[in-house]
């Protein structure tokens, strides 16, 4: 099995939503990426998506979004970015997924000898602008994340043959790349690969790449033009 990643669809096929605020690579991004993916990816393989899937408010009109995903090739394993506002309680979501299709929510799924484990994060402490509010959330956020990298464990993650991949929306630390409470909770439960999105117009050489000697992968569809990553094969 082929692991392939990419985040930030921003899809919006029941009420159209223009990405080309963001530079106009963005324009026809769906079929690009639709196309792309097509080119890579099989039926055997697996794809990550960690985050700002749908731009719809409610369940059923993000899964008239999630209908086009689910028809490509592949199993995917979904995560909540911070414009997936249709996403409901993960119980009622997963009753409501299409085949061929999980979601992770501060929690993780294993699938063979693959765990992936996952939570949304968020802004990081820094020399820019963090409120109070951005505090809470940050160690809200961060005690999902353990409660995911717990479960994880509990499914086998560190055991010899078993490959655990964590998903963050948010990377897990700012541009500085200073520590951080997620970088401290990857660092003390080693996760084998860490896949994040969120940032556009982000070069891919110029983002955070490793932690420690744990790679780190940014999966934002722009700076992947489009294209499905291949993560690892197992």
């Amino acid at each position: 099995m082929r692991v392939f990643a990419i985040a930030d669809l921003h899809l919006s096929f029941t009420a159209p939503k223009p990405m080309t605020v963001f530079g106009p690579n963005w324009t026809g991004h769906p079929e690009a990426i639709f196309e792309r993916w097509r080119e890579v990816v099989t039926p055997g393989d697996l794809v990550l998506l960690p985050g700002d899937l749908s731009w719809a408010m409610r369940l059923p009109e993000a899964l008239q979004d999630l209908a086009h995903v689910a028809a490509l090739p592949g199993q995917k394993v979904l995560l909540r970015g911070n414009h997936d506002y249709w996403w409901p309680a993960i119980g009622k979501l997963r009753a409501a997924l299409p085949p061929g299709m999980l979601a992770v929510q501060n929690d993780a799924v294993r699938i063979g000898d693959l765990i992936v484990s996952g939570t949304r994060g968020w802004v990081t402490p820094g020399p820019d602008s963090f409120t109070e509010e951005d505090r809470r959330i940050y160690e809200r956020e961060l005690e999902r994340l353990k409660l995911s990298l717990e479960t994880a464990r509990r499914l086998g993650a560190g055991t010899p043959g078993v490959t655990h991949i964590l998903m963050l929306h948010y990377p897990p630390t700012g541009p500085h790349f200073a520590p951080t409470g997620f970088t401290e909770l990857i660092a003390l439960y080693r996760p084998d690969r860490v896949v994040y999105g969120h940032l556009h117009g982000v070069s891919v050489p110029r983002s955070l790449q490793h932690w420690g000697d744990i790679p780190t992968d940014l999966v934002a569809a722009d700076g992947l033009q489009f294209r499905p990553k291949l993560i690892l094969e197992l």
